[in-house]
C-alpha cells in the first residue's frame, strides 16, 4: 500500500541522521598513537577487543562480512602492526588473532569517543530522554535488519 500522506518531519530528520551517519563512517579519524584508521579498521579492532584474542571466524561472524573480508582487513592492521595472527591451542588450523600494544592503544582511543558522546548526551538530555533514545535506536537497527 502507498502512503497518502506525506512522510512528516520525523521522516526527513531520520534521513539527516542517516546521511550524516554515512558521512562518519567514510571519514578516517585519529586513535591515539596508532594514527589515523578507517571505520572499517577501528571496528575490527572494537570487535577484536581487549581480551585474549578471537577466532577469524567468529570475528567475521561479530562483523558480519566474509572470512575473506576478515583476512585482508587483518592484513592490513598486521602491517600497522595493530593486530597480530596466532595458533589456536586446541585447534592447529584455527587461527587466533590480537590486538597489539598499539592495537589495544587504538581500542580504548576509541572507547573513549564513545564515552564522549554519552558524556555529551548526559549534559543535553535527561535520564529518562537518553533511555527512550537508546530504545528508539535500538527498535532502528532492528527495522533496518
Amino acid at each position: 500500500m502507498i502512503p497518502t500522506e506525506p512522510a512528516g518531519k520525523g521522516s526527513h530528520i531520520l534521513g539527516r541522521l542517516i546521511f550524516q551517519l554515512q558521512r562518519l563512517e567514510r571519514e578516517p579519524r585519529r586513535f591515539g598513537e596508532a594514527g589515523v584508521l578507517t571505520p572499517s579498521e577501528i571496528h575490527m579492532i572494537d570487535a577484536i577487543g581487549c581480551d585474549s584474542g578471537m577466532l577469524m571466524s567468529e570475528l567475521a561472524g561479530r562483523l558480519g562480512v566474509t572470512k575473506g573480508a576478515v583476512t585482508q582487513l587483518v592484513a592490513k592492521l598486521e602491517s600497522k602492526e595493530l593486530v597480530q595472527r596466532g595458533s589456536h591451542p586446541n585447534d592447529s588450523r584455527a587461527v587466533v588473532i590480537s590486538l597489539t600494544a598499539t592495537g589495544k592503544s587504538a581500542y580504548r582511543a576509541h572507547e573513549a569517543v564513545h564515552h564522549e558522546f554519552y558524556q555529551e548526551l548526559s549534559r543535553q538530555f535527561t535520564p529518562e530522554e537518553i533511555a527512550v533514545f537508546e530504545r528508539c535506536i535500538e527498535k532502528l537497527t532492528q527495522m533496518l535488519k
